[in-house]
């Protein structure tokens, strides 16, 4: 494998014939590994449009315009990071597909903590380190194929980036979180592996592999028992504390004027109670 400049030797390019031994042992998945691209989930969109099967992973190497959850746009340094996408096509009932993506960050984080790292999710799926550092970012969309609809899942997890490199002083990477110095071939392996097994096991299960997630998610979802700020997706705030997360995946929240659900915005952790 060909390794970056010697100020960061950990910086070379994905090991592509790891990656293709690592997804041959996982049934159904195949790999579209790219030097470059705009974003994962443009193109793994194009390619469930054009009739992909669900398990295609679109790795890009660099990704030089990532998209986030309310239309944020990101960039990292070359080499940096693990940015992928995966085509899924869930058969599960329409009014179950809010949970995916919280099924994604509680198995990223799973597969961040399987790997050493103090990982812990915000609802509904951002990935923290130590003090309520972000880590890593997903975003789940939905897409219309004549196949029938698909889920694309983007992940982005900064994995050797430097504080200075940071895109904002609230983020941090798997690299200055520690332990040791973090194999992006590996980490991204074991996160889509970790996606894959949790997401079949919530399909197999129904309504029960459902009330398994929950149950799993709440036990490790670091928003639960804090004060929070919402900021709303149509504008506005709401403040209070996060008592539980719904049937329907929905955050619970305590205000001063009764009980919110809320289905999408931003969560700020203001303390921990108590």
């Amino acid at each position: 494998m060909t390794l970056g400049s010697n100020q960061h030797p950990e910086r070379g390019p994905l090991d592509g014939d790891r990656l293709e031994a690592a997804f041959a042992l996982t049934p159904g998945a195949t790999l579209e590994l790219l030097p470059e691209a705009p974003s994962t989930n443009e193109v793994a969109a194009d390619r469930a449009r054009a009739g992909a099967p669900e398990g295609l992973v679109v790795v890009a190497d660099h990704q030089a315009a990532g998209r986030g959850r309310l239309d944020r746009t990101w960039q990292t340094p070359p080499g940096t990071a693990v940015t992928f996408s995966l085509v899924l096509r869930p058969t599960v009932p329409p009014a179950s597909w809010p949970w995916l993506p919280l099924l994604v960050g509680h198995n990223v984080t799973k597969a961040l903590v399987a790997l050493g790292h103090d990982a812990k999710v915000k609802w509904p799926n951002d990935v923290l380190l130590g003090d309520d550092r972000k880590v890593a970012g997903i975003l789940v969309e939905r897409v219309e194929t004549p196949d029938g609809p698909a889920a694309i899942i983007g992940v982005g997890i900064n994995v050797t980036m430097t504080t200075d490199e940071l895109p904002v002083e609230t983020a941090t990477s798997l690299a200055i979180a520690g332990p040791g110095t973090p194999d992006r071939t590996r980490v991204l392996v074991e996160v889509v592996n970790a996606i894959r097994e949790g997401y079949d096991v919530w399909q197999a299960g129904g309504d029960l592999g459902t009330c398994r997630l929950a149950t799993s998610y709440r036990s490790h979802c670091a928003t639960l028992g804090r004060e929070v700020r919402v900021d709303l997706p149509g504008g506005g705030q709401l403040t209070g504390t996060a008592v539980d997360i719904d049937p329907d995946g929905r955050l619970v929240v305590e205000t001063a004027s009764g009980t919110e659900r809320v289905g999408a915005g931003d969560v700020v952790h203001v303390r921990a109670t108590g």
